[in-house]
């Protein structure tokens, strides 16, 4: 009496497509991105322990060490910072407003600026810092 033998089919799956695929679409990602590039004011940012990096594309005012502020990459003095801020920003209750302070810069005019920000109505705005380096 002869058996017959099982034979064992071996499934094997093929991963080089998906490599490809994962590939491409890492190319396709890193071509298409849009680098943020911060405008050119030389500022040194205080450092925080409790920083979060975020990237969005908002509305900055810079405040140099010099006492100069920069609204949207444009000079202004602090009696027409709220004039540029409500001719810049739509909505005051959605819009979001940064403020770049150097960590050398006044702290008095820093609170003059967050007052200007405040009067023009803008409700959603922070304070930017670095994280310290432990």
């Amino acid at each position: 009496m002869e058996f017959e033998r099982k034979r064992h089919n071996h499934t094997h799956i093929n991963i080089a497509p998906l490599v490809d695929m994962v590939f491409l679409l890492l190319l396709f990602f890193m071509l298409t991105s849009h680098w943020i590039q911060e405008p050119a004011i030389r500022i040194r940012l205080p450092e925080s322990s409790t920083a979060e990096v975020k990237s969005e594309q908002v509305k900055t005012i810079f405040i140099a060490q010099n006492g100069e502020i920069y609204f949207m990459e444009r000079r202004v003095a602090i009696q027409n910072l709220r004039m540029a801020i409500e001719g810049e920003v739509r909505d005051r209750e959605k819009d979001f407003l940064k403020i770049k302070a150097d960590k050398e810069a006044n702290v008095g005019l820093l609170i003059s600026v967050i007052d200007e920000v405040r009067r023009s109505g803008v409700k959603n705005f922070s304070i930017v810092t670095t994280q310290k380096v432990k």
